[in-house]
């Protein structure tokens, strides 16, 4: 089989068959009308979760959870109609029926929780990326989805642009030859996802909850600790107790485009340096900066592929094609490098995405389109798939694997300095018990998937 022809054909595999209810399929015609809207639910309603609500907005919002009234109080307003709920498991058993879809985007370490009480309730979910906190719980989720036959969407809004089916297009029709090599980054939020400086004063200092929060459920399965403004919002990423770092932030987008193009499933092997990071001292911290390798193997008929991540104090290394004229690295994306040549591009789906030099850009021209474009946003993709009874564009099944990924240079970067050699399906490391521990870590008693 043709190297092009096998890849097309990972690409556009088939996720499986879905069941959606009765009340769902009455919208199949894809109008909304008071009798056909998507019931949906959302959970975590304030940042990423009111943007994502935004667009949602044309169907039935029916209920809000969030244990933050301050960051809720924005979409509480906008839908005054939806039923409120700080915990989701009291909305989820008082509201069942009358949910049809839910929407996920709290921080990282409950995002499995939630999730799983949707699709235990055979509710169809849309979650914010990455799709949960850690390795284990993405084969749980994956493998629960798949049974119930629930329709997923995970929330790398890029996988939906045309960018990235322009990308794939490129690498399919031999635009840089055979791939052997990704250099991408992120060069974003450094002072967000590095919190080291914080930690004499996460250890010293008191501070009252404030009035709207619920503490104790915004920690969720994590390990119980006092509250700290330093959490949140958003800091919360940088904290391992919490969040995945800037490679679980952003590998979702960034990678996105190589991921699907060049089909690369799971890495056999990972390595991270750090800058200012110990992993005993500073292990509950993301680091100042992280380089972090991945070996794909030899797949189909293409070669390995090795895949190397940039951020904080690292960046892309600048191609002597850009030295030449004059030009800049891109900061948050990546540069392909091929056997024939070069592509570079940006984020959230190969924005930008160019041969490089640009003369070569120009000789080659446009490649033949393969891959139906997406009409409207990710969440209207997803909402489609809902009411036309097939998957989404990113279901579990994918953006779970990206997500994998994440997690992988998240356990290599607190095991800095291991080549870890990863059994993919063992879910394990081969050669380093260390790292195997953090694979399923412990929920606080009273929680469970």
């Amino acid at each position: 089989m043709k190297r092009r022809t096998f890849l097309r054909k990972s690409a556009s595999a088939a996720f499986g068959f879905q069941v959606v209810s009765s009340h769902v399929l009455r919208a199949a015609d894809g109008q909304n009308t008071p009798n056909n809207k998507i019931r949906i639910a959302a959970i975590g309603v304030g940042g990423r979760g009111g943007a994502n609500l935004g667009a949602m907005a044309g169907e039935d919002i029916v209920a809000l959870c969030d244990v933050d009234d301050r960051r809720a109080a924005h979409s509480f307003n906008k839908f005054p109609k939806a039923k409120r709920f700080k915990d989701f498991r009291k909305m989820y058993d008082a509201m069942g029926d009358q949910i049809d879809a839910v929407l996920v985007a709290t921080p990282d370490h409950t995002h499995a929780v939630a999730i799983m009480g949707a699709i235990g309730r055979g509710k169809h979910v849309y979650s914010e990326k990455p799709l949960t906190h850690s390795i284990a719980e993405v084969r749980t989720l994956r493998k629960a989805a798949l049974d119930k036959k629930v329709i997923t969407q995970v929330g790398n809004q890029g996988h939906s642009s045309d960018h990235i089916r322009f990308f794939c297009e490129l690498i399919w029709a031999g635009a840089i030859g055979n791939v052997t090599e990704v250099h991408s980054g992120c060069d974003a939020f450094k002072n967000v996802y590095c919190q080291i400086n914080k930690q004499h004063a996460l250890k010293t200092e008191e501070h009252e909850v404030p009035n709207g929060l619920d503490w104790d459920l915004w920690l969720g399965p994590a390990a119980e600790r006092a509250y700290n403004p330093a959490y949140l919002p958003f800091n919360w990423r940088g904290y391992s107790a919490f969040g995945s770092g800037c490679i679980g932030d952003w590998v979702c987008h960034v990678l996105d485009p190589s991921f699907w193009a060049l089909n690369l499933g799971m890495p056999t092997a990972i390595s991270a340096e750090t800058k200012g990071y110990d992993p005993v001292k500073h292990k509950e911290f993301y680091p100042k900066g992280a380089k972090i390798t991945f070996e794909f193997p030899a797949k189909g008929d293409r070669g390995p592929v090795k895949v190397v991540w940039y951020d904080g104090d690292y960046s892309i290394p600048k191609p002597e094609e850009l030295k030449k004229e004059n030009r800049n690295v891109v900061g948050t994306g990546a540069v392909v490098v091929g056997d024939k040549g070069k592509i570079m591009h940006g984020s959230h789906g190969a924005g930008g995405a160019r041969i490089i030099p640009e003369a070569k850009m120009k000789e080659f021209g446009k490649p033949d389109q393969k891959i139906p474009r997406v009409r409207g946003s990710h969440q209207k993709d997803w909402l489609d798939a809902v009411r036309k009874n097939q998957q989404a564009g990113s279901p579990f099944e994918y953006g779970g694997a990206l997500t994998e990924i994440g997690l992988l240079g998240m356990i290599a970067i607190q095991r800095t300095g291991v080549r870890l050699e990863w059994d993919a399906k063992a879910m394990k490391f081969t050669n380093d018990e260390k790292a195997n521990q953090l694979v399923n870590p412990p929920y606080r008693t009273g929680w469970t998937l």
